[in-house]
């Protein structure tokens, strides 16, 4: 049986007093694609953001690849082959398109960055062609779209996505959904993505888990999530 390219185990995670994380198992497969869905303020951006070492998990462990980084500094956890696109795009609005791009490749020093930048290319189009604009002038669609490519440029064997799909319309959002699907497909990129779109991450994911109040309460494979009463009733409802 393959080991997990990602495991949490027992993570819990505080702001001064107040606990965000309790307790939270959870785990993602070499090629997996899975999703953690969960209300507003369950959780789910400060256990990406404890994946990556800041704030860290003050119970608990976080592996990579069988490696403890629970207590790594957030640039060495980076080198490791981990990359996040964060909630909120985050890109370097006075940069152009490619200076965005060049600053995901420093991760790796440039390495095969003309066959990373074509990929990313063939999956954001768009992007090609606003290559010379300034970040912060793009669409909203385009913007997130560059924040990924920008993550992608690093090469990560794992890629964490934080609301990749927030604000935008429903068109882009297809597209978004559609180009993860395509590099998980063709080539094998692990993805942990945290989604309130708990329709559209269910149907691409192949496992889900569910957070509520800082605790994992139910997991699964995305499909079977999908169907079960209660995450159509608290989640999905109107949703699609």
């Amino acid at each position: 049986m393959t080991a997990p390219l990602l495991q949490l185990e027992g993570i819990e995670t505080f702001y001064g007093a107040i606990q965000a994380l309790r307790g939270v198992d959870l785990h993602v497969n070499p090629g997996e694609i899975v999703t953690l869905i969960g209300a507003n303020g369950a959780g789910k951006s400060t256990l990406m953001m404890t994946i990556c070492g800041s704030p860290q998990a003050r119970h608990g462990r976080v592996l990579l690849d069988g490696q403890d980084i629970t207590r790594m500094p957030t640039h060495e956890i980076m080198h490791m082959g981990l990359a996040q696109s964060p909630e909120g795009r985050r890109i370097f609005p006075r940069m152009s398109v490619h200076e965005n791009l060049l600053m995901g490749a420093q991760v790796v020093k440039m390495r095969n960055y003309e066959a990373t930048r074509d990929l990313v290319f063939t999956l954001f189009p768009r992007l090609k062609e606003r290559l010379a604009q300034r970040g912060g002038t793009l669409s909203g669609g385009e913007q997130q779209m560059l924040a990924i490519a920008r993550a992608l440029m690093s090469q990560p064997r794992l890629l964490l996505l934080d609301e990749p799909s927030l604000g935008l319309a429903p068109l882009v959002v297809r597209q978004i959904f559609g180009a993860i699907r395509q590099l998980n497909r063709d080539t094998g990129l692990t993805v942990l993505l945290v989604e309130q779109n708990a329709y559209q991450a269910l149907r691409l994911a192949h496992r889900g888990y569910v957070l509520v109040n800082g605790a994992i309460t139910m997991a699964g494979p995305g499909t079977e999530l999908l169907a079960r009463p209660e995450i159509k009733a608290a989640y999905l409802e109107g949703a699609h």
